[in-house]
C-alpha cells in the first residue's frame, strides 16, 4: 500500500539510529567499563575476571585428509556367455568417488555445536554441548584476528584452527574480545 511521502522526522530517526553493536563499540572505546559476572562451575584462574556467560554455536574451519575408496577399483560383477564371471572396472565412479572424498577434506567450517561461553580478562572459556565437563580455553595473548559480522564473528589465533561464533550473541562476544585483545596489547 502507497503510503506517500514519508515525513523527514521519521527519516532522521532512522538515519540517526544506532545498532547496538556500535552503541557498545562506542562505549568501550569512550571508557566504559563491563561489569563483571559470577561464573561458580568455571575455575579462573588469579587475577582473571568473568564478563560474560553466554550461548552461541561454534564451529572450527580446517581440513583433513581425503578418505579414499579402497585401492580395489569399483565395478561390478558380470557373466559373460563367452567369458564366464569376471571383474568389470567402472573408472567414471572411480574418479567420481575421489572427486567427492576430496570435496569433503577440503577446508571448510566443521563441528558445528552450541556451546556456553564465558568471556573472561584471560580469554573465552567454551564448554561444547558435548563435552559437558570440559572447558576449552581460547587465550586473547594468542589472537591475531578478529572480524566481527552481525551475526557471527571469527577469532582467529596463532596456535590453533579459526573459531566461529555463530547466534545473536556472537557480535556481542566479537566486539568485547577485539576490545580486550586491543587493551591487553
Amino acid at each position: 500500500m502507497w503510503r506517500g511521502r514519508p515525513n523527514h522526522t521519521e527519516e532522521s530517526n532512522r538515519l540517526e539510529a544506532v545498532s547496538p553493536t556500535t552503541a557498545l563499540r562506542n562505549h568501550l572505546l569512550s571508557g566504559g567499563r563491563l561489569s563483571p559476572v559470577h561464573v561458580p562451575d568455571l575455575p579462573l584462574a588469579e587475577g582473571e575476571t568473568a564478563f560474560a556467560d553466554l550461548v552461541a554455536t561454534t564451529a572450527r574451519f580446517y581440513g583433513t585428509e581425503p578418505a579414499f575408496p579402497p585401492d580395489r577399483p569399483a565395478g561390478y560383477y558380470e557373466d559373460h556367455p563367452a567369458f564366464g564371471r569376471r571383474w568389470v572396472p567402472n573408472p567414471r565412479l572411480d574418479a567420481r568417488r575421489r572427486r567427492e572424498a576430496e570435496a569433503a577434506a577440503s577446508p571448510r567450517w566443521r563441528d558445528f555445536t552450541p556451546a556456553r561461553v564465558v568471556l573472561t580478562s584471560m580469554g573465552l572459556r567454551i564448554r561444547p554441548a558435548y563435552a559437558p565437563e570440559t572447558w576449552l580455553p581460547f587465550d586473547h595473548c594468542l589472537l591475531t584476528q578478529v572480524v566481527v559480522e552481525p551475526h557471527e564473528t571469527v577469532l582467529s589465533y596463532s596456535v590453533c584452527a579459526p573459531l566461529l561464533l555463530a547466534g545473536p550473541t556472537a557480535s556481542w562476544l566479537g566486539i568485547v574480545t577485539e576490545h580486550i585483545w586491543h587493551a591487553a596489547a
